[in-house]
């Protein structure tokens, strides 16, 4: 009687179904962008960013490194949306055509989605870059959770937290 109620196999009927999901790597492509690769990428654009962005900052007679006092809202939030524009400035072009930004084009690197198609610039700027820059914006903990964020690149599909949010990867091109 009781072998009627297991499995063919022997194991738990109420068990929930197994099945693994990895990324997907589309045919005719690379492989997936290395940790320190993508983190070159990252620094590159990064170094350009504050680069320009210090300009910006001089330009409204903002001096980041030597303040004569804290900045108010209006000037962080002003630096911040320069700092939007000018990110778009540089890279929506080429993360709209190819999903790479500056520093991701120079090492032969791009954002695709997990399936292998390619991302939308509405995508990677909603769901990989907002969640990100919103965060980043929290004093204390933004600093914090965007350490985590990137943290999560030591895993092994190379993954950050935005990677997941957004449902994208980084492969070699």
């Amino acid at each position: 009687m009781a072998e009627q109620n297991s499995p063919a196999g022997g194991g738990n009927v109420y068990a929930a179904p197994e099945a693994r999901v990895d990324d997907v790597i589309p045919e005719g492509e690379s492989e997936l962008a290395g940790r320190g690769v993508r983190f070159l990428a990252a620094l590159i654009d990064g170094l350009l960013l504050g680069f320009l962005n210090f300009g910006v900052a001089m330009l409204f007679g903002y001096n980041m490194f030597s303040p004569s006092a804290p900045p108010t809202f209006a000037t962080t939030l002003l630096l911040m949306l320069s700092g939007v524009a000018l990110y778009m400035l540089l890279n929506g072009y080429l993360l709209q055509k190819n999903g790479q930004t500056i520093g991701k084009k120079l090492l032969s690197i791009k954002i695709v989605r997990n399936d292998g198609s390619q991302a939308t610039l509405g995508r990677i700027v909603l769901f990989r870059l907002l969640p990100v820059w919103v965060v980043s914006a929290i004093p204390i903990l933004g600093a914090v959770l965007s350490l985590v964020d990137a943290l999560f690149i030591f895993r092994e599909n190379h993954k950050c937290i935005h990677d997941n949010i957004a449902d994208t990867m980084v492969i070699k091109v």
